[in-house]
């Protein structure tokens, strides 16, 4: 087993790993992961308890008790590039001796819930109190592709599937789709819509959104909205979960993503109340964690 390089695993001069400013046990095993820096603020007033409280950048961590069990909320900013330094810092915090640079012989299995709003691709699926989850994870980000043996940890049925009957533009990032957690997906999703996620890298053109720039190709969201696989359509477009499945599942955790639906891409529909269902979301997520 190879020492993990300095330049590799970068630590700050306090011993904490460098993005997320955190050190072993500042964060429990299961930890709800959030775009929006303010959302930390809206789920810690639910604790019971709180721990710990740090922040470096965009990333905001708060540790506590909810009902008895250890929870942790962070935000990790937009994207799949900043869920990428998330999640691999977060799995070394726990599988990784920051001290000798080895990784642990004994590993310890995260549980990571991104909480998160989204579009609907979907004309039947309404903005108002509207909880998506995601059951696959597709990304058309291409960060997949970086990692060896991304091969054994991607759903290439899936990606092969969407490639095909997307009839996909070569010069765009191959897409890989990837299966959320089925542990998380019947201990928190249940009850709640459940379909194919798309993961764009970017919020405007990767979209089909138009400002001053035109969208190169902007048939994919209608061609997308009649792709099914297993049964399952494609229901929304957002910018994390890809990553974060890839990641998790690469890396022997369960990952899930819940979007709270705030707006329809189809219906031209937006819900300028959605904190309010946010606010249920979180809610209820808060008391299926607390049965984990």
């Amino acid at each position: 087993m190879n020492r993990i390089k300095k330049s590799d695993l970068v630590l700050n001069n306090d011993g904490s790993i460098y993005h997320l400013n955190l050190k072993p046990g500042d964060v429990a095993k299961t930890i709800m992961l959030v775009g929006d820096p303010g959302r930390v603020g809206i789920i810690a007033k639910y604790f019971d308890k709180i721990e710990l409280e740090k922040q470096n950048r965009e990333i905001i961590t708060v540790t506590g008790l909810y009902k008895g069990k250890r929870l942790s909320v962070m935000s990790t900013g937009m994207g799949t590039d900043n869920i990428e330094i998330v999640v691999n810092e977060l799995d070394a915090l726990f599988n990784i001796d920051l001290l000798t640079r080895y990784e642990k012989k004994e590993k310890t299995t995260l549980n990571l819930i991104r909480i998160g709003t989204s579009g609907a691709l979907q004309a039947d699926i309404p903005v108002d109190n509207s909880f998506v989850v995601s059951e696959y994870g597709l990304g058309l980000d291409g960060l997949a592709y970086f990692y060896n043996n991304y091969e054994s940890n991607i759903n290439s049925d899936l990606t092969n599937n969407f490639i095909k009957k997307m009839n996909w533009d070569n010069n765009y990032p191959r897409p890989y789709g990837v299966k959320a957690s089925d542990y998380l997906l019947e201990k928190v999703g249940h009850s709640w819509l459940k379909g194919i996620t798309l993961t764009a890298p970017g919020f405007y053109a990767p979209q089909g959104r138009e400002l001053r720039l035109k969208v190169k190709d902007n048939t994919i969201i209608e061609r997308a909205r009649h792709f099914v696989y297993n049964d399952k359509k494609v229901t929304n477009f957002e910018m994390e979960t890809s990553a974060l499945y890839f990641l998790s599942t690469i890396l022997g955790h369960n990952a899930l993503t819940v979007c709270d639906i705030i707006a329809n891409r189809i219906n031209d529909d937006f819900n300028p109340n959605y904190k309010e269902s946010m606010e249920k979301l979180i809610e209820e997520i808060l008391e299926r964690l607390s049965k984990l």
